[in-house]
């Protein structure tokens, strides 16, 4: 079952024909909200709105953990993260879709593991590469099936949030390698690998990041509103295409 995960911009999927909703409890505390269950083309997929269905939860007090693992323990066996970016690169612009293929960690003080405490011991996961590559192929090529341009590697800032950042922090990511900026892919990506199971993004440029192009003085939020609006059409198109792809991962 594929569990898709959304961010700003995406609190329900349109295109799911939902069957039911589940409160679910987890060792780690309640989730962002209720998982969704349904169907997209005759497929399971399971939908969770990060930051609540009334988008009330800012990024840096996500309950991560319950997240993935209430998500993982309802059968998920491929999770897509779903989140609004803002474009360092220069090639990158609002509204571009992206599939990142590494990160830069700025967050601090989040919950970044279920192996901690006295009686649990430590565990080290590998992290070169932080997104699942089967499953990062399958956007691609889901992607191209339904004729949605996407980028097909970015590497991904996350940010504490949740204010936005200045230009002076833009500058230094960029410096760092980064492409693009975020405030929620982690620890979401380091918890799906240490239960093991396969994690990978839709990145959606929401805006040029501090300092750049039109956000040299300022960021519009209603520009944001808008390019969200229409972006999230193609992503959920992207999804659709995703689970009719006939790969174990994806039903």
């Amino acid at each position: 079952m594929l569990a898709v995960i959304g961010g700003s911009g995406l609190t329900q999927l349109a295109n799911l024909d939902v069957s039911h909703r589940e409160v679910l409890r987890t060792p780690y505390g309640e989730p962002s909200g209720a998982v969704t269950f349904g169907q997209i083309c005759g497929h399971p997929v399971a939908f969770l709105a990060r930051h609540g269905y009334g988008h009330t939860i800012p990024p840096h007090e996500v309950n991560y953990r319950a997240n993935i693992w209430a998500l993982c323990k309802r059968g998920a066996t491929a999770i897509v993260s779903v989140a609004s970016v803002g474009g360092i690169r220069a090639d990158l612009r609002p509204g571009d879709l992206i599939i990142p293929h590494q990160i830069l960690d700025y967050t601090w003080g989040r919950k970044m593991t279920y192996h901690e405490g006295r009686d649990s011991a430590v565990v080290h996961i590998d992290f070169t590469e932080p997104y699942d590559g089967a499953l990062r192929a399958l956007l691609i090529k889901a992607a191209g099936l339904t004729g949605v341009a996407v980028k097909d590697s970015a590497v991904y800032a996350a940010t504490q949030g949740p204010r936005l950042e200045t230009a002076a922090e833009i500058n230094r990511y960029e410096r760092d390698g980064a492409d693009v900026v975020g405030m929620t892919g982690m620890p979401e990506a380091a918890l799906a690998r240490e239960l093991n199971v396969p994690y990978a993004a839709i990145n959606v440029v929401s805006n040029y990041a501090a300092g750049r192009a039109d956000s040299l003085n300022g960021i519009s939020f209603d520009a944001i509103d808008a390019v969200l609006q229409e972006s999230m059409g193609h992503v959920r198109s992207i999804i659709e295409s995703l689970v009719g792809c006939g790969d174990p991962s994806c039903s």
